[in-house]
């Protein structure tokens, strides 16, 4: 059975046939196809379309079409060109004639908008959770890591000393704006198509903004041209995934580089890597590296939506039955790896005494311009004193805080014998204490904050 064949004396060549059936993909919405339709058949029968003995009908065989997906009973057949289709198809099957009722004033172009959305809106719960979890095993490492120093990188050189919770926690915040993303995006997916027909609207008079509610969505579409083709909400949604990606990708850059022997800062678990079919010796980061991996999958996904919609003429255009798949993959893509990302975390057993050992004088030269600054030197001058004391320190092969006293003097009188104090990598974290800082008061009120307003007990979603 078609839902179009009347028009036509032959059928459809295979492999035409193969080409433009969508099932393999959409029947992933199944249950949301049915709810759709339930909410539909509660709409005409109100509009005097169905009688009550139709709708009831219609109803129950529905229900039991959503049984049969539920438990996984439900049988596909050649002619399920989708799976509107295939519901239409069974629900003939179980109640007769009466299914013939239920696609009145409905266009496969708003149904399957409306299947696509209610999808995604049970989707993007799924992920905030997922998202959520991984914010969790990066504060639990933060609040394990005390007062542990590491070196801070800009350029992956050197710069300055930070504490590791601190760098565990930069990694917390770009998650939460990915799941801020998400909970905005949803006010752009809860728009209802469904009512709006191929394109024009539908003559029978329901009540969209009930329909909308019933269904959960927060509006009915204004404009039925605009709804059967607006897809900017999955193009936007594989943005927020492949920003997802992102971040991700450089949480993981940078733990495959802290777990390689020239770092050796972290120690990653048996059960997060793997060996060598060659090498004995091999401990391999996987994990990690096949989240950098998903990423640049994750990127061309949103590429090849966009690129699929830039230049659709029309309102409904058949290119836009590539739009589910991407997306579909995306949150496939992204439930996968968080899960193991997070139980990776926090497993993962940091090293401080490497950490620490990679900490050297010259990380502290900003701390050496500051002490100056506190003697009335202007900061430009004695950012260039120093860069002298380094250049010296270095051409002598020693350290900073080994330079004589009197080397320092003879770059500027202001130097004192409290100058080598600025050297204790500690106490330079403990003075950058602005908020947002890396002193151990600052990331112990992060946590706080974090904790009090996103991860604390009975937190209400971002989405919410």
């Amino acid at each position: 059975m078609t839902l179009w064949g009347g028009r036509f004396s032959q059928k459809l060549d295979d492999l035409a046939w193969t080409l433009n059936a969508s099932l393999p993909v959409d029947q992933r919405m199944a249950l949301q196809d049915v709810d759709g339709s339930l909410a539909w058949a509660d709409a005409i029968h109100k509009a005097g379309i169905l009688s009550d003995e139709e709708h009831g009908q219609i109803t129950r065989g529905l229900a039991a079409v959503r049984e049969e997906f539920a438990s996984g009973r439900f049988s596909f057949v050649p002619s399920d060109e989708d799976i509107h289709t295939a519901v239409e198809r069974r629900l003939g099957e179980l109640i007769g004639a009466a299914a013939g009722k239920l696609h009145t004033g409905r266009s496969r172009n708003d149904q399957v908008a409306t299947d696509f959305r209610l999808w995604m809106l049970q989707a993007i719960p799924e992920l905030d959770a997922a998202l959520k979890d991984l914010q969790s095993a990066l504060v639990e490492q933060a609040e394990l890591a005390g007062e542990t120093l590491m070196p801070g990188y800009t350029h992956l050189q050197r710069a300055q000393p930070i504490l590791l919770a601190h760098w565990w926690l930069s990694h917390f915040h770009p998650l939460q704006r990915d799941r801020q993303r998400l909970a905005d995006l949803t006010k752009r997916v809860s728009v209802l198509p469904l009512g709006c027909g191929a394109l024009a609207g539908t003559s029978v008079p329901v009540d969209r903004a009930a329909l909308a509610e019933s269904l959960g969505f927060a509006e009915p579409a204004p404009n039925s041209l605009d709804a059967v083709s607006d897809r900017d909400f999955a193009a936007e949604f594989l943005f927020c995934a492949a920003m997802t990606g992102v971040h991700l990708s450089k949480l993981a850059e940078q733990i495959v580089l802290y777990a390689s022997a020239e770092f050796g800062f972290f120690e990653l678990s048996d059960a997060y890597s793997t060996g060598s079919s060659l090498m004995p010796q091999k401990k391999n980061p996987d994990v990690f590296e096949l989240t950098r991996g998903k990423a640049g999958a994750l990127l061309g996904l949103l590429t090849g939506l966009l690129a699929t919609l830039k230049g659709l003429p029309s309102t409904y255009d058949k290119d836009l039955q590539e739009d589910k798949a991407p997306v579909f993959q995306a949150v496939d893509a992204l439930l996968m790896i968080l899960p193991v990302l997070a139980g990776a975390l926090r497993t993962i057993a940091a090293k401080p005494e490497r950490m620490r050992a990679a900490i050297d004088s010259f990380m502290m030269a900003t701390d050496l311009a500051d002490y100056l600054v506190g003697k009335g030197i202007p900061f430009r001058e004695t950012h260039a004193i120093a860069g002298k004391a380094v250049r010296a320190a270095a051409e002598k092969g020693i350290g900073l805080d080994q330079m004589p006293l009197e080397a320092y003097q003879a770059l500027s009188p202001a130097f004192e014998a409290d100058v080598y104090q600025v050297f204790d990598p500690l106490e330079s974290v403990k003075r950058r204490n602005a908020i947002g800082g890396a002193s151990p008061q600052s990331v112990k009120n992060q946590i706080t904050q974090i904790t009090n307003r996103q991860l604390s007990k009975g937190e209400k979603s971002c989405l919410q």
